[in-house]
């Protein structure tokens, strides 16, 4: 299903509107600066470079946010954001955020939660860059709901599992708060999402929480991080082509994993030898967008084909000429017609 069109590492400009390709190459440059050989990484380069906006509890286009630590053990900080008081793209300000976080069920008509997990492959960004600021703006627009961006800690000074116990505690957490909550029950109604490591993160967090018993209205995977030992077609033949090469891939990986674990990992690769089938666990549903130029895309198919096969319903948006990325800026008919589909699935599985 992968994308047959040949490829070249000239063409690359033209596949992508110009913006998108600005941001991604920029992105790609700062990257490759931050990443050292011996698997060190710049830190203090790369929160001098990373672009990112403050919290605003005054509307920006009808959405207020707010930081807020929820475990002082690790310092673990969440953004949080909701609809602004009057919604109408003025300036109205919302409740403090520790008044609404004591307050009471927010609302009899049911509305999602989305704890989202912005990817960087383990190692950049945060939950304040800009460019993820930006998203969960628009998708707190376009669900109706509440946004809660994790700022979860980071490879290669914090491996595996980090960035998924902080998941993890961020989902206790929005669970247990009654201003998140909403319908009938009053309980939170919990969307997981998160695209490249995020998507990752969202995947094994939504299994912690089968296992434990805590429902997930559903999963958003927006080019999801897998991975896996062995190379796969798409890998081989869009290596170094649309941004992304295998060894910076490869990079990341061991970055992140124990450090005498190889790719077949389960985390890396959930389905792999080593991965845990999924049958017979109550896992949500999923949302999987995956992009055809995307080398890492046949790992993604088969990773919705693994679900797939242990019994678990999939919505599959396949986007076969679009890169890695293109649904953080609103100028291809890819971001629209996707952001569409969330906003269908989230409706329909609230």
């Amino acid at each position: 299903m992968a994308g047959s069109d040949e490829v070249n590492r000239n063409e690359c400009k033209g596949a992508v509107p110009i913006h998108t390709w600005v941001l991604i190459s920029n992105f790609k440059l700062a990257y490759n600066m931050l990443r050292r050989a011996d698997g060190t990484f710049d830190r203090d380069l790369a929160e001098f470079l990373d672009r990112r906006v403050a919290p605003d509890a005054r509307a920006q286009e009808g959405v207020s946010s707010f930081d807020h630590v929820i475990d002082t053990s690790t310092g673990l900080e969440v953004r949080i954001y909701r609809a602004a008081a009057n919604n109408n793209g003025g300036g109205g300000a919302t409740l403090p955020i520790l008044d609404f976080l004591g307050g009471t069920p927010a609302a009899s008509t049911p509305f999602p939660v989305i704890l989202f997990f912005h990817g960087g492959s383990f190692a950049h960004s945060s939950s304040g860059t800009a460019i993820y600021d930006n998203l969960c703006r628009r998708l707190v627009r376009l669900s109706k709901g509440v946004v809660v961006s994790v700022n979860y800690r980071r490879a290669p000074e914090h491996r595996y599992p980090c960035a998924y116990d902080d998941g993890w505690a961020a989902l206790k957490w929005a669970t247990s708060q009654p201003s998140l909550g909403s319908g009938s029950s009053g309980g939170a109604r919990v969307f997981l999402s998160g695209d490249s490591s995020g998507g990752n993160i969202a995947h094994h967090v939504a299994v912690r929480a089968a296992v434990a018993g805590i429902r997930v209205r559903g999963n958003v995977l927006l080019n999801a991080m897998f991975g896996g030992a062995e190379r796969t077609e798409s890998e081989r033949r869009l290596d170094g082509k649309y941004f992304v090469t295998l060894q910076d891939r490869d990079w990341y990986w061991k970055a992140y994993l124990p450090e005498d674990a190889d790719r077949d990992h389960p985390a890396c690769n959930p389905f792999g030898p080593n991965g845990r089938r999924l049958a017979g666990l109550p896992f949500p549903r999923s949302l999987i967008i995956v992009s055809g130029l995307d080398l890492t895309c046949d790992r993604q198919l088969a990773y919705a084909d693994g679900l797939r096969e242990d019994g678990h319903p999939v919505k599959l948006v396949y986007r076969e000429k679009a890169t890695v990325g293109f649904y953080l800026l609103p100028n291809t008919n890819h971001y629209h017609e996707v952001m569409e589909e969330i906003a269908d699935f989230l409706r329909a599985n609230l």
